[in-house]
């Protein structure tokens, strides 16, 4: 099942017998990866596949086919997935918590830091008109994240096509994602394959001295204990609906973050979107960012808790009889239907966003431009595309 992952390369040379590797030397690849990796869960699990299955040979070809099939199945951001499973089957759960740690942690301290500068600085004009243009970009990134994503999870299975309509329209029109929906589509997707397999058989600004409630404070003040409660039960939530891309959890944030409790305005949630785009590591770092506004930095940790915390227990507990798992017809059929779902909410939040973001000529001149040049110029790093929308964002307003 290569639905959501890089395909091993043609040539891929199977190894039985790995290089010894230390736990040290395997933190410090994923260190580096969480650090300097770019490119999505597609990038991040063929570097992974790249150094470590054809390079180095510290993890065998059969091990990383196994660890990308569980991180396909189970719910939660695939790459991070990846490696903590890799971690898992070379160090068990000594490896996995070490893993998981080095190659989350650059792109949450980033986060953190962007967040108290975006607190401090955000009502400055220059900045204000970065995420003028970045915002613009990030609709075009999105769209083609979910081209991409309708290649590799629908193809042409017209019943899949059938759920991403759907949850396209629901959340374009609803503007947010229901999981009821979400539950509907898994179990629809695997009641008609079910069904066809028996007929088949049958026939704000921050002062300048920083006080201990800083670490509590988000733009609105201080946060209160239920709020940090509210974070953790939200951002445990989301990762429930993460299948495959880290931008399958837009449309649900946007839902609880913007419409439900209010906490951000959708600039605000525009601008976290773009912040995850510019740094390295997972796609739903964009979490701590939120976290962050809400909550002040414990707000930020608190999220990315959340987030992370499920998706390291899922592999964790899933890894020793994954076997169950992959074998399983009805389950690969559910987790089919709820992947075309999620492919179809971030659809629908195209729409959802793109209203906010793209209101005069400026921004869809931008959004155009960085959708042509993503998609048509080879090689073109999303923070590049992120960084020039940003740099006209300020010269257009500056004009003005």
């Amino acid at each position: 099942m290569t639905r959501r992952g890089a395909r091993p390369a043609a040539g891929t040379e199977e190894i039985t017998t790995p290089v010894p590797v230390s736990l040290g030397e395997l933190a410090r690849y994923f260190l580096r990866l969480g650090t300097l990796g770019f490119g999505g869960p597609i990038g991040l699990t063929a570097a992974m596949q790249r150094d470590l299955v054809q390079g180095r040979r510290w993890i065998t070809l059969a091990e990383y086919k196994e660890g990308l099939t569980l991180a396909q199945l189970a719910p939660g951001p695939l790459a991070a997935q990846l490696a903590i499973y890799l971690g898992w089957v070379r160090f068990g759960i000594l490896g996995a918590t070490a893993v998981g740690m080095a190659f989350i942690g650059p792109s949450l301290a980033m986060v953190l830091l962007l967040s108290a500068w975006y607190v401090r600085y955000g009502g400055l004009a220059w900045m204000q008109g970065a995420f003028y243009g970045i915002g613009a970009a990030v609709i075009a990134i999105i769209a083609r994240g979910a081209g991409r994503l309708l290649r590799t999870t629908v193809g042409r299975d017209p019943l899949l096509w059938a759920v991403v309509l759907v949850n396209a329209l629901v959340v374009a029109w609803t503007e947010m994602e229901l999981l009821s929906v979400f539950a509907l589509s898994g179990a629809s997707v695997l009641a008609v394959r079910e069904w066809r397999e028996r007929s088949t058989t049958a026939g704000g600004v921050a002062p300048a001295v920083v006080p201990w409630w800083w670490l509590v404070s988000g733009l609105n003040g201080v946060a209160s204990s239920e709020t940090f409660a509210k974070i953790l039960g939200f951002f445990a939530k989301a990762s429930m609906v993460v299948f495959g891309s880290g931008l399958a959890v837009v449309p649900f944030l946007h839902g609880g973050v913007v419409r439900q409790f209010g906490w951000l305005t959708e600039r605000q949630f525009l601008d976290a979107v773009a912040v995850s785009m510019i740094t390295p590591g997972p796609v739903v770092i964009t979490v701590a960012f939120i976290g962050y506004l809400v909550a002040g930095p414990l707000g930020g940790l608190t999220a990315a808790v959340g987030m992370f915390v499920p998706t390291y227990l899922a592999v964790v507990v899933a890894a020793p009889w994954f076997h169950r798992i992959t074998t399983s017809r009805r389950l690969r059929a559910a987790v089919d239907g709820v992947t075309a779902a999620a492919t179809g909410a971030i659809v629908g939040a195209i729409v959802v966003l793109g209203r906010r973001a793209l209101f005069d000529v400026p921004t869809w001149a931008i959004a155009l431009a960085a959708l042509v040049v993503l998609t048509r110029v080879r090689r073109v790093p999303e923070p590049l595309v992120i960084l020039v929308a940003g740099m006209i964002g300020v010269v257009v307003t500056g004009l003005r």
